[in-house]
């Protein structure tokens, strides 16, 4: 059985003395409330024999502070996400705050529950990638002057600091890259979303092709992170539409399994469909043929998004204007997108 933590009130205790006394020797305060340098020698002495630790919940509650920061994304395990959590990590805890990570795997309900949670452990600021449907919770936070920063997306509605990419010409460059080689009957294969960053790749898509006189072919995916769920819908759609000479995936998971299906199919590469896919890996480079990808800047994405919360947590004043943050990306030409034709 392990024993039992000692609290302040313990120490006190032991030294019969006030805990408030105790706790202003701890805080550093002893020579501002005039304590004898022999009861503080007393008083650290104790603790270092005991190994007393704060209660930093505890001590939250009277300073205001935790020196934590809540971060909230789609799933932690996706390679874009975790690189952007790395990075805003180290930045983090340089200057003194730690991370508590979580998944929100796009759940409204587990998000408004997440947010909950981190406003229990006092957490100083919040890191997310909203899902729909939270508005109210991150205007409740706003207004309590939690200080918000949004990535990936943001909420339309919702007046906070976000940074995100410039989706609709990422999307709508790839596109042209495509239709530049050749290809007439592209498709984009993406998840059903109304969120911004989704929203706007496919509207990027569509003036594309618009502008050729091409028509768009879209497949919209339910969200799921389970890749088996996702073999039958692509295999159907490129089983029904043999016309398709190209493909722009929205995102990488669903690139991933649409990689699988049309490898399973016998699809050759790019002799048969030519492939572009948002965010880039090292997986895809290692293909054959390697990859077409739209690269995000993920080191720019996080140094903008810690910096913007780092700055609102070490103001006393009121908050600044709102950042919206716009960055550029890369597209990566490799022989996925090359026509042979």
């Amino acid at each position: 059985m392990s024993a039992k933590r000692l609290s302040i009130v313990d120490i006190a205790d032991k030294l019969n003395i006030s805990k408030t006394t105790v706790s202003f020797i701890l805080n550093g305060r002893a020579q501002e409330k005039r304590i004898s340098a022999e009861l503080v020698e007393r008083v650290l002495k104790l603790v270092k024999e005991v190994g007393y630790k704060p209660n930093s919940l505890a001590k939250s509650l009277r300073t205001g502070k935790s020196n934590t920061i809540g971060l909230m994304v789609e799933n932690i395990s996706d390679p874009f996400f975790s690189a952007i959590a790395r990075l805003i990590e180290d930045r983090a805890y340089k200057n003194g705050y730690k991370i508590i990570y979580c998944s929100t795997y796009n759940d409204t309900q587990k998000t408004k529950e997440l947010i909950n949670m981190f406003r229990d452990r006092h957490v100083d600021g919040y890191i997310m990638s909203p899902p729909e449907g939270i508005e109210e919770d991150i205007t409740s936070l706003l207004n309590d002057h939690m200080p918000v920063v949004m990535f990936d997306r943001y909420l339309p509605t919702v007046d906070t600091d976000y940074v995100v990419i410039n989706n609709q010409f990422s999307a709508y460059n790839a596109t042209q890259h495509l239709i530049g080689q050749g290809y007439k009957n592209i498709a984009l294969i993406t998840f059903f979303s109304n969120q911004t960053q989704m929203a706007d790749r496919v509207k990027g898509y569509k003036m594309a092709l618009k502008e050729n006189d091409l028509k768009p072919l879209v497949k919209e995916l339910p969200f799921t992170l389970n890749k088996k769920n996702l073999i039958e819908p692509v295999t159907s759609f490129l089983k029904s539409k043999k016309n398709i000479d190209a493909i722009l995936f929205g995102t990488n998971h669903d690139a991933t399994c649409g990689l699988k299906v049309m490898q399973s199919l016998g699809i050759s590469i790019p002799n048969d469909i030519a492939v572009v896919t948002f965010d880039d890996s090292d997986a895809y480079e290692l293909h054959t043929p390697q990859i077409t990808s739209i690269a995000q800047p993920i080191e720019e994405i996080a140094d903008n998004v810690i910096t913007i919360l780092l700055n609102k947590l070490d103001k006393k004043t009121e908050f600044e204007k709102n950042q919206a943050i716009t960055l550029h990306t890369e597209l990566i030409i490799r022989g996925s997108s090359k026509s042979s034709k």
